[in-house]
Protein backbone atom coordinates (compact mmCIF):
# COMPACT_ATOMS: atom_id res chain seq x y z
CA UNK A 1 0.00 0.00 0.00
CA UNK A 2 1.29 3.43 -0.87
CA UNK A 3 1.80 6.00 1.65
CA UNK A 4 -0.65 8.39 -0.47
CA UNK A 5 -3.47 5.56 -0.22
CA UNK A 6 -2.43 4.90 3.65
CA UNK A 7 -2.91 8.58 5.06
CA UNK A 8 -6.10 8.69 2.77
CA UNK A 9 -7.55 5.82 4.62
CA UNK A 10 -6.62 7.70 7.87
CA UNK A 11 -8.19 10.95 7.16
CA UNK A 12 -11.46 9.38 6.11
CA UNK A 13 -10.87 7.75 9.75
CA UNK A 14 -10.13 10.66 11.10
CA UNK A 15 -13.55 12.33 9.72
CA UNK A 16 -15.71 9.45 10.79
CA UNK A 17 -14.40 9.41 13.97
CA UNK A 18 -15.25 13.30 14.09
CA UNK A 19 -18.32 12.23 12.91
CA UNK A 20 -19.02 9.62 15.79
CA UNK A 21 -18.23 11.64 18.28
CA UNK A 22 -19.80 14.75 17.24
CA UNK A 23 -22.18 15.14 19.83
CA UNK A 24 -19.30 14.34 22.49
CA UNK A 25 -17.21 17.27 21.33
CA UNK A 26 -20.76 19.69 21.60
CA UNK A 27 -21.35 18.55 25.38
CA UNK A 28 -18.10 19.57 26.15
CA UNK A 29 -18.34 22.82 24.89
CA UNK A 30 -21.61 23.40 26.78
CA UNK A 31 -20.12 22.37 29.82
CA UNK A 32 -17.00 24.99 29.21
CA UNK A 33 -19.50 27.41 28.03
CA UNK A 34 -21.80 27.43 31.31
CA UNK A 35 -18.56 27.46 33.35
CA UNK A 36 -16.34 29.64 32.00
CA UNK A 37 -13.44 31.24 34.11
CA UNK A 38 -11.40 34.49 33.73
CA UNK A 39 -7.56 34.08 32.93
CA UNK A 40 -5.30 32.77 35.38
CA UNK A 41 -8.57 31.57 37.12
CA UNK A 42 -8.94 28.44 35.01
CA UNK A 43 -8.89 26.05 38.38
CA UNK A 44 -12.29 23.79 37.48
CA UNK A 45 -11.78 24.24 33.48
CA UNK A 46 -7.86 22.36 33.75
CA UNK A 47 -9.42 19.86 36.04
CA UNK A 48 -12.54 18.99 33.74
CA UNK A 49 -9.68 18.98 30.92
CA UNK A 50 -7.25 16.52 32.87
CA UNK A 51 -10.22 14.27 34.05
CA UNK A 52 -11.73 14.42 29.88
CA UNK A 53 -7.77 13.13 28.60
CA UNK A 54 -7.20 10.96 31.57
CA UNK A 55 -10.72 9.14 29.99
CA UNK A 56 -9.36 8.56 26.94
CA UNK A 57 -6.52 6.93 28.29
CA UNK A 58 -4.15 9.80 28.12
CA UNK A 59 -1.04 9.17 30.89
CA UNK A 60 1.40 11.99 30.02
CA UNK A 61 -0.21 14.59 31.33
CA UNK A 62 1.85 17.61 33.23
CA UNK A 63 0.84 20.60 35.31
CA UNK A 64 2.22 24.05 33.73
CA UNK A 65 1.69 27.63 34.39
CA UNK A 66 -0.68 26.93 37.42
CA UNK A 67 -3.30 26.10 35.59
CA UNK A 68 -2.28 24.65 32.23
CA UNK A 69 -1.59 21.02 30.86
CA UNK A 70 1.01 19.76 28.23
CA UNK A 71 -0.18 16.22 27.11
CA UNK A 72 1.81 13.85 24.77
CA UNK A 73 0.02 11.04 22.90
CA UNK A 74 2.49 9.31 21.05
CA UNK A 75 2.21 6.94 18.10
CA UNK A 76 4.95 4.58 16.42
CA UNK A 77 8.83 5.51 16.81
CA UNK A 78 7.79 8.91 19.14
CA UNK A 79 10.97 10.58 18.61
CA UNK A 80 11.11 10.36 15.21
CA UNK A 81 8.98 13.86 15.25
CA UNK A 82 7.37 16.15 17.60
CA UNK A 83 4.01 18.66 16.34
CA UNK A 84 2.39 21.10 18.73
CA UNK A 85 -1.38 21.43 18.96
CA UNK A 86 -2.76 24.55 21.47
CA UNK A 87 -5.80 25.55 22.87
CA UNK A 88 -6.62 28.34 24.95
CA UNK A 89 -9.12 28.32 27.94
CA UNK A 90 -9.82 31.53 29.90
CA UNK A 91 -13.15 33.61 29.51
CA UNK A 92 -13.84 37.40 29.57
CA UNK A 93 -15.46 39.82 31.82
CA UNK A 94 -18.50 39.87 29.98
CA UNK A 95 -22.31 39.63 31.06
CA UNK A 96 -23.79 37.14 28.63
CA UNK A 97 -27.25 37.99 26.61
CA UNK A 98 -27.25 34.59 25.03
CA UNK A 99 -30.74 32.71 26.20
CA UNK A 100 -29.45 29.02 25.83
CA UNK A 101 -29.43 26.07 27.99
CA UNK A 102 -25.62 26.37 28.30
CA UNK A 103 -25.69 29.79 28.76
CA UNK A 104 -22.60 31.18 31.58
CA UNK A 105 -23.54 30.36 35.26
CA UNK A 106 -20.56 32.45 36.28
CA UNK A 107 -22.24 36.18 36.85
CA UNK A 108 -20.27 38.52 34.81
CA UNK A 109 -18.17 35.86 33.10
CA UNK A 110 -18.07 34.59 29.75
CA UNK A 111 -16.84 32.75 26.88
CA UNK A 112 -16.98 35.52 24.06
CA UNK A 113 -14.15 34.87 22.01
CA UNK A 114 -14.70 31.34 21.82
CA UNK A 115 -11.93 29.88 23.83
CA UNK A 116 -14.46 27.00 25.04
CA UNK A 117 -14.27 25.92 21.28
CA UNK A 118 -10.80 25.70 21.12
CA UNK A 119 -10.54 23.34 24.40
CA UNK A 120 -13.08 21.42 23.00
CA UNK A 121 -11.69 21.16 19.51
CA UNK A 122 -8.07 20.04 21.25
CA UNK A 123 -9.96 17.71 23.58
CA UNK A 124 -11.85 16.46 20.41
CA UNK A 125 -8.30 15.85 18.65
CA UNK A 126 -6.88 14.29 21.79
CA UNK A 127 -9.47 11.61 21.04
CA UNK A 128 -9.45 11.24 17.51
CA UNK A 129 -5.82 10.98 18.09
CA UNK A 130 -5.32 8.96 20.73
CA UNK A 131 -7.51 6.48 19.00
CA UNK A 132 -5.54 5.82 15.91
CA UNK A 133 -1.88 6.43 17.88
CA UNK A 134 -1.30 3.05 15.95
CA UNK A 135 -1.34 4.82 12.43
CA UNK A 136 0.80 7.79 12.46
CA UNK A 137 4.63 8.02 13.66
CA UNK A 138 5.51 10.69 16.06
CA UNK A 139 4.55 12.27 19.03
CA UNK A 140 1.49 15.18 19.29
CA UNK A 141 1.84 17.39 22.12
CA UNK A 142 -1.21 19.12 23.40
CA UNK A 143 -1.18 22.17 25.03
CA UNK A 144 -3.77 23.25 27.09
CA UNK A 145 -3.03 26.93 27.93
CA UNK A 146 -4.37 29.54 30.63
CA UNK A 147 -4.57 33.41 30.28
CA UNK A 148 -4.28 34.23 26.60
CA UNK A 149 -6.86 37.46 27.26
CA UNK A 150 -4.62 38.95 29.67
CA UNK A 151 -0.57 40.49 29.69
CA UNK A 152 1.47 38.94 30.19
CA UNK A 153 -0.19 36.08 28.48
CA UNK A 154 -0.32 32.27 29.62
CA UNK A 155 1.76 31.35 26.05
CA UNK A 156 4.62 33.40 27.69
CA UNK A 157 4.08 31.78 30.85
CA UNK A 158 3.90 28.24 29.31
CA UNK A 159 7.21 28.56 27.52
CA UNK A 160 8.90 29.84 30.75
CA UNK A 161 8.14 26.39 32.28
CA UNK A 162 9.70 24.91 29.82
CA UNK A 163 6.01 23.42 27.63
CA UNK A 164 7.91 23.59 24.63
CA UNK A 165 10.69 21.34 25.47
CA UNK A 166 10.54 17.51 26.28
CA UNK A 167 10.46 16.93 23.65
CA UNK A 168 10.37 20.09 21.40
CA UNK A 169 8.26 20.19 18.92
CA UNK A 170 8.88 21.15 15.33
CA UNK A 171 6.18 23.20 15.05
CA UNK A 172 2.76 24.34 16.63
CA UNK A 173 -0.65 24.65 15.26
CA UNK A 174 -3.54 26.91 16.78
CA UNK A 175 -6.90 27.51 15.70
CA UNK A 176 -9.53 30.37 16.31
CA UNK A 177 -12.69 31.13 15.66
CA UNK A 178 -14.05 33.42 13.05
CA UNK A 179 -17.70 34.77 12.82
CA UNK A 180 -16.85 36.52 9.88
CA UNK A 181 -16.61 32.84 8.06
CA UNK A 182 -19.65 30.49 7.68
CA UNK A 183 -19.50 27.32 9.23
CA UNK A 184 -17.94 24.68 6.90
CA UNK A 185 -14.86 26.87 6.12
CA UNK A 186 -11.65 27.39 7.35
CA UNK A 187 -9.15 30.83 6.91
CA UNK A 188 -5.09 30.52 6.43
CA UNK A 189 -2.41 33.11 6.02
CA UNK A 190 1.37 32.59 5.94
CA UNK A 191 3.93 35.48 6.88
CA UNK A 192 2.50 37.97 8.57
CA UNK A 193 -0.87 37.89 10.33
CA UNK A 194 -1.54 39.65 13.74
CA UNK A 195 -0.42 42.74 15.06
CA UNK A 196 1.51 43.14 18.18
CA UNK A 197 -0.61 44.81 20.92
CA UNK A 198 0.30 47.49 23.51
CA UNK A 199 -1.76 49.19 26.26
CA UNK A 200 -1.15 52.64 27.10
CA UNK A 201 -1.99 54.07 30.50
CA UNK A 202 -1.81 57.84 30.25
CA UNK A 203 -2.37 60.62 33.02
CA UNK A 204 -2.76 64.52 32.01
CA UNK A 205 -2.20 66.39 35.08
CA UNK A 206 -3.49 70.17 35.89
CA UNK A 207 -5.14 72.53 38.02
CA UNK A 208 -9.07 71.95 38.79
CA UNK A 209 -12.08 74.41 39.63
CA UNK A 210 -14.87 76.23 38.69
CA UNK A 211 -15.18 75.86 34.85
CA UNK A 212 -16.66 79.37 34.80
CA UNK A 213 -13.04 80.78 35.63
CA UNK A 214 -10.78 79.04 33.42
CA UNK A 215 -7.92 81.61 33.88
CA UNK A 216 -7.62 80.75 37.73
CA UNK A 217 -7.13 76.83 36.29
CA UNK A 218 -4.89 74.56 34.36
CA UNK A 219 -7.44 72.69 32.67
CA UNK A 220 -6.30 68.54 31.90
CA UNK A 221 -9.60 68.25 29.73
CA UNK A 222 -8.70 70.98 26.69
CA UNK A 223 -4.81 69.75 27.44
CA UNK A 224 -6.14 65.75 27.07
CA UNK A 225 -8.18 67.10 24.48
CA UNK A 226 -4.87 68.15 22.09
CA UNK A 227 -2.99 65.42 23.02
CA UNK A 228 -5.22 63.17 21.91
CA UNK A 229 -5.81 64.25 18.54
CA UNK A 230 -1.97 64.88 18.31
CA UNK A 231 -0.59 61.72 18.94
CA UNK A 232 -2.48 60.36 15.84
CA UNK A 233 0.05 61.68 13.43
CA UNK A 234 2.66 58.94 15.29
CA UNK A 235 0.31 57.06 12.92
CA UNK A 236 -0.38 59.34 10.03
CA UNK A 237 2.97 60.98 9.95
CA UNK A 238 5.58 59.11 11.18
CA UNK A 239 4.81 55.20 10.31
CA UNK A 240 5.32 54.19 7.15
CA UNK A 241 1.97 53.60 5.32
CA UNK A 242 3.67 50.49 4.24
CA UNK A 243 3.41 49.42 7.89
CA UNK A 244 -0.01 48.55 9.62
CA UNK A 245 -0.59 50.31 12.33
CA UNK A 246 -3.15 51.55 14.73
CA UNK A 247 -3.74 54.06 17.49
CA UNK A 248 -6.64 54.07 19.65
CA UNK A 249 -8.29 55.51 22.85
CA UNK A 250 -11.61 53.92 24.18
CA UNK A 251 -11.60 55.36 27.92
CA UNK A 252 -11.10 58.89 28.77
CA UNK A 253 -12.21 59.62 32.64
CA UNK A 254 -12.50 63.44 33.64
CA UNK A 255 -14.72 63.05 36.60
CA UNK A 256 -15.67 67.13 36.52
CA UNK A 257 -18.70 68.12 35.99
CA UNK A 258 -20.82 71.06 33.72
CA UNK A 259 -19.31 73.64 35.51
CA UNK A 260 -16.11 71.88 37.33
CA UNK A 261 -12.94 71.46 36.15
CA UNK A 262 -11.21 68.45 37.27
CA UNK A 263 -7.65 67.89 38.74
CA UNK A 264 -6.62 65.22 36.17
CA UNK A 265 -8.21 63.21 33.23
CA UNK A 266 -6.81 59.15 32.74
CA UNK A 267 -6.94 57.56 29.15
CA UNK A 268 -6.12 54.54 28.24
CA UNK A 269 -5.66 53.12 24.30
CA UNK A 270 -3.89 51.03 22.48
CA UNK A 271 -1.01 50.17 19.95
CA UNK A 272 -0.84 47.99 17.27
CA UNK A 273 1.38 47.17 14.19
CA UNK A 274 3.34 44.34 12.53
CA UNK A 275 6.74 45.72 12.61
CA UNK A 276 8.83 45.62 16.00
CA UNK A 277 11.31 48.11 14.93
CA UNK A 278 8.91 50.60 14.51
CA UNK A 279 6.98 49.71 17.61
CA UNK A 280 10.21 50.60 19.81
CA UNK A 281 10.16 53.92 17.96
CA UNK A 282 6.24 54.39 18.06
CA UNK A 283 6.64 54.31 21.40
CA UNK A 284 9.05 57.22 22.28
CA UNK A 285 7.23 59.22 19.52
CA UNK A 286 4.04 58.76 21.59
CA UNK A 287 5.66 59.27 24.75
CA UNK A 288 7.49 62.55 23.40
CA UNK A 289 4.61 64.24 21.66
CA UNK A 290 1.90 63.74 24.61
CA UNK A 291 5.10 65.22 26.91
CA UNK A 292 5.23 68.15 24.83
CA UNK A 293 1.68 69.02 24.05
CA UNK A 294 1.48 68.73 27.55
CA UNK A 295 3.61 70.29 29.89
CA UNK A 296 3.35 73.05 27.06
CA UNK A 297 0.15 74.29 28.34
CA UNK A 298 1.18 73.59 31.45
CA UNK A 299 0.07 70.50 32.77
CA UNK A 300 2.39 67.24 33.75
CA UNK A 301 1.72 63.89 32.81
CA UNK A 302 2.12 60.18 33.50
CA UNK A 303 2.60 57.91 30.19
CA UNK A 304 3.09 54.19 30.59
CA UNK A 305 3.69 51.77 27.34
CA UNK A 306 2.66 48.34 28.50
CA UNK A 307 4.29 46.45 26.22
CA UNK A 308 1.99 43.31 25.07
CA UNK A 309 2.27 40.49 22.49
CA UNK A 310 4.40 40.86 20.05
CA UNK A 311 3.24 40.33 15.98
CA UNK A 312 2.22 36.94 14.93
CA UNK A 313 3.93 35.30 11.43
CA UNK A 314 3.11 32.37 10.20
CA UNK A 315 5.97 29.72 9.43
CA UNK A 316 5.73 29.68 5.50
CA UNK A 317 6.11 25.91 4.78
CA UNK A 318 4.26 25.21 7.85
CA UNK A 319 0.89 27.15 7.02
CA UNK A 320 1.61 26.10 3.00
CA UNK A 321 1.25 22.22 4.60
CA UNK A 322 -1.50 23.08 6.56
CA UNK A 323 -3.41 24.68 4.10
CA UNK A 324 -2.98 21.96 1.95
CA UNK A 325 -3.70 19.28 4.25
CA UNK A 326 -7.24 21.31 5.02
CA UNK A 327 -7.82 21.69 0.86
CA UNK A 328 -8.06 18.10 1.40
CA UNK A 329 -9.59 17.36 4.41
CA UNK A 330 -12.39 20.18 3.39
CA UNK A 331 -12.36 20.56 -0.14
CA UNK A 332 -10.50 23.90 -1.86
CA UNK A 333 -13.86 25.66 -1.70
CA UNK A 334 -13.96 25.56 1.75
CA UNK A 335 -10.07 26.75 2.30
CA UNK A 336 -10.22 30.82 2.24
CA UNK A 337 -7.24 33.26 2.14
CA UNK A 338 -6.90 35.72 5.10
CA UNK A 339 -5.92 39.33 5.27
CA UNK A 340 -3.76 40.90 7.85
CA UNK A 341 -5.74 41.30 10.91
CA UNK A 342 -5.05 43.86 13.60
CA UNK A 343 -6.02 41.99 16.78
CA UNK A 344 -3.43 40.55 18.72
CA UNK A 345 -3.14 36.46 19.86
CA UNK A 346 -0.54 35.45 22.22
CA UNK A 347 0.31 32.55 20.01
CA UNK A 348 2.23 35.12 18.57
CA UNK A 349 4.64 34.11 21.80
CA UNK A 350 4.30 30.49 20.24
CA UNK A 351 5.90 31.79 16.47
CA UNK A 352 8.60 33.47 18.45
CA UNK A 353 10.77 30.10 18.88
CA UNK A 354 9.05 27.85 17.01
CA UNK A 355 7.28 27.40 13.70
CA UNK A 356 3.53 28.28 13.84
CA UNK A 357 0.43 27.89 12.12
CA UNK A 358 -2.61 29.64 13.28
CA UNK A 359 -5.89 29.72 11.15
CA UNK A 360 -9.48 30.66 11.55
CA UNK A 361 -12.48 28.24 12.14
CA UNK A 362 -15.43 29.40 10.48
CA UNK A 363 -18.37 29.39 13.02
CA UNK A 364 -21.10 31.45 11.45
CA UNK A 365 -24.17 31.19 10.35
CA UNK A 366 -27.48 33.58 9.03
CA UNK A 367 -29.92 31.53 9.17
CA UNK A 368 -29.41 30.55 12.19
CA UNK A 369 -28.51 33.93 13.15
CA UNK A 370 -25.33 33.43 14.57
CA UNK A 371 -23.54 36.53 13.50
CA UNK A 372 -22.46 38.53 16.52
CA UNK A 373 -18.80 39.00 16.74
CA UNK A 374 -16.23 37.58 19.67
CA UNK A 375 -16.10 39.83 22.65
CA UNK A 376 -19.94 40.72 22.32
CA UNK A 377 -22.21 39.51 24.75
CA UNK A 378 -24.41 37.72 22.33
CA UNK A 379 -21.32 35.41 20.31
CA UNK A 380 -22.16 32.47 19.57
CA UNK A 381 -21.40 29.60 17.37
CA UNK A 382 -22.37 26.97 14.60
CA UNK A 383 -21.96 23.84 16.75
CA UNK A 384 -21.50 22.43 13.60
CA UNK A 385 -18.01 23.73 13.79
CA UNK A 386 -16.88 21.52 16.19
CA UNK A 387 -16.77 18.63 14.25
CA UNK A 388 -14.19 20.67 11.66
CA UNK A 389 -12.52 21.73 14.49
CA UNK A 390 -11.29 19.02 16.18
CA UNK A 391 -11.22 16.59 12.60
CA UNK A 392 -9.19 19.01 10.92
CA UNK A 393 -7.11 19.79 13.65
CA UNK A 394 -6.47 15.80 14.14
CA UNK A 395 -5.96 15.67 10.27
CA UNK A 396 -3.34 18.83 10.36
CA UNK A 397 -1.27 17.05 12.94
CA UNK A 398 -1.14 13.56 11.38
CA UNK A 399 -0.34 15.22 7.93
CA UNK A 400 2.75 17.39 9.62
CA UNK A 401 4.22 14.51 10.92
CA UNK A 402 4.81 12.43 8.27
CA UNK A 403 6.54 15.76 6.27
Amino acid sequence: MSIQTRYRMVKDKIKALAKAYKSEFIANRRHLHAHPELSFQEFRTAAFVEEKLKSIGITQIEKKADTGWVALIEGKNPKIKTIALRGDMDALPIVEQNEVPYKSTNPGVMHACGHDVHTASLLGAAKILYEIKGEFEGTVKLIFQPGEELIPGGASLMIKDKALENPRPSGIIGQHVMPLIPVGKVGFRKGMYMASADELYITVKGKGGHGAMPETLVDPVLIASHMIVALQQVVSRNASPKIPSVLSFGRVEALGATNVIPNEVKIQGTFRTLNEEWRAKAHKHMVQIAKGIVEGMGGEIDFEVRKGYPFLKNAEELTQRAQHAAVEYLGADNVVDLDIWMAAEDFSYYTQEIDGCFYRLGTRNEAKGIVSGVHTPTFDIDEDALEIGAGLMAYIAVNELKS
